[in-house]
């Protein structure tokens, strides 16, 4: 029997799942351009990873009535949502801007000083993707970004609280201090899928 419509032309590229998300330090890895963070830097289990690249368009309309000549990119951005359940000072200390990549050793004790943020730190973010299929992944690379998110802590009787947090990449091109050459065809990062 024939088939119509659009039909799956490779089982092996549909995505089911999570992304482990993966989270170190800018400016140690800021001059490798693939994935370089393991899961022993990964934020843990979570309920949401949501990746959104975010275009602003410039539409060029001209003539009476007006109709679309063209359209520009004028404005980009890279951004990655997650919400974590590991609730732990280091994964706290993320989601609140700071550089957590040293001295947050302990899982169950520490703490987060509230009412002193400041500008968010820059972190490297890797969100590790595996195939279902297992045999392929993809890595989304974020060699400069920040989080920006205002924190939520919702305890529930029956649920794990999920804290959402948001990963925005900012330029790491060689323009701006703390930034490399390596990223200036890619200033926001890279999506780097891993297989034959």
């Amino acid at each position: 029997m024939a088939r119509y419509g659009p039909v799956t032309t490779d089982t092996q590229t549909i995505t089911l799942g999570l992304a482990q998300i993966r989270v170190g330090a800018s400016a140690t890895n800021i001059g490798s351009r693939n994935a370089v963070l393991t899961s022993s830097d990964s934020i843990g289990v979570c309920t949401t990873t949501k990746f959104a690249g975010n275009t602003d368009w410039f539409k060029l309309e001209s003539g009476f009535p007006l109709m679309e000549d063209t359209v520009f990119p004028i404005r980009e951005g890279a951004s990655l949502e997650c919400a974590f359940q590991q609730l732990t000072p280091k994964n706290l200390a993320f989601a609140y801007g700071l550089d957590a990549t040293t001295g947050y050793t302990n899982v169950h004790s520490g703490e987060v000083a509230l009412g002193a943020r400041s500008a968010p730190a820059f972190v490297r973010m890797e969100a590790h993707y595996t195939f279902p299929t297992v045999t392929y992944s993809l890595d989304v690379i974020f060699p400069r970004a920040q989080i920006s998110s205002s924190v939520e802590l919702d305890f529930q009787s029956e649920a794990p609280a999920a804290v959402t947090i948001t990963f925005e990449s900012k330029n790491a091109s060689s323009d701006v201090t703390g930034g490399n050459a390596i990223w200036n065809a890619a200033p926001l990062g890279r999506i780097q899928w891993n297989g034959a």
